[in-house]
């Protein structure tokens, strides 16, 4: 492996922000808030469309910016997992405005990248456990946050593929 994050991926990670929102752009206002009754398959947590972008918000600051300072800063420290539907509920994100998590999570990717981009190959190297995945590095952190990124764009997908179904009568 090469000693800095490849332009590869930093450069999906700096793109996501913009596909977040062309994603979230497709469903019609009438359905951000729109729930299945079965959410058999969804590829992420089960979040209408408003609470996805509020969660990835949310995992981007509270998750993964306290996840690199951490590993960068302590000694093979344990990195927990936020409770993603607890956290929803107790922040309403139901509740909340679409522009306002676009634009504080896009904020929040261009900090995340910034960091990523200046790191070395020693703390890339670092290493933690990471509740639900086990011992990573810097590095493989950089993989699970690209790896979250694609599960929300096909969370969205699902969901606008199952408004299709049920505007057409076939569910």
């Amino acid at each position: 492996m090469s000693a800095a994050i490849s332009t590869a991926m930093l450069d999906a990670l700096a793109a996501f922000p913009t596909q977040l929102a062309a994603y979230y752009g497709e469903f019609p206002a009438s359905h951000v808030h729109w729930a299945p009754s079965d959410w058999t398959g969804i590829p992420s947590e089960r979040f209408t469309a408003i609470e996805q972008l509020w969660h990835v918000h949310d995992v981007e600051i509270d998750g993964y910016h306290q996840r690199f300072r951490r590993i960068l800063e302590e000694e093979h420290p344990f990195l927990p997992d936020l409770g993603s539907e607890a956290l929803a509920q107790s922040r309403a994100y139901a509740s909340k405005d679409a522009a306002e998590a676009l634009a504080g999570f896009r904020a929040a990717r261009e900090r995340t990248v910034a960091m990523l981009a200046g790191l070395d190959a020693t703390q890339l190297a670092r290493t933690a456990v990471f509740e639900d995945y086990g011992p990573t590095t810097t590095r493989g952190l950089v993989h699970y946050l690209c790896s979250h990124d694609q599960q929300h764009l096909a969370g969205l997908q699902w969901l606008l593929g199952k408004i299709d179904a049920t505007r057409s009568g076939i569910a």
